[in-house]
């Protein structure tokens, strides 16, 4: 998979639309989420891109488990490690980026 034109976490990934930056490395890039959910809510990109967790699962299941230890850093940094990691995988289950993204959830206890 590489960079898709229409794809906007592809165009944030090159730079080409503004983000906050909260981590990157040559394999994701980590930005805060623009419409928060929880007091620390960052998205967790694949540089490459693929359209859901199941695709990027059978095809790089190492990205995918870097995706989760990322999410963890992020988590110890921002609130003593714990997290909630969601990924949306299809438009019924709410996903409206079709680029694979993990979203960090934390910052605060969550209820149930």
């Amino acid at each position: 998979m590489s960079q898709s034109d229409d794809c906007l976490f592809c165009k944030i990934i090159a730079g080409e639309i503004p983000s906050t930056k909260v981590y990157e490395d040559d394999t994701v890039y980590a930005f805060k989420d623009i419409a928060p959910k929880a007091k620390v809510h960052v998205l967790i990109v694949p540089r490459k891109h693929y359209a859901n967790a199941a695709e990027l699962a059978k095809a790089d299941p190492k990205t995918l488990a870097h995706i989760v230890e990322v999410a963890q850093h992020i988590a110890d940094d921002a609130f003593h490690g714990a997290y909630r990691l969601v990924f949306n995988t299809g438009e019924d289950a709410g996903q409206t980026v079709f680029h694979v993204h993990a979203h960090v959830l934390t910052g605060q206890k969550f209820e149930e």
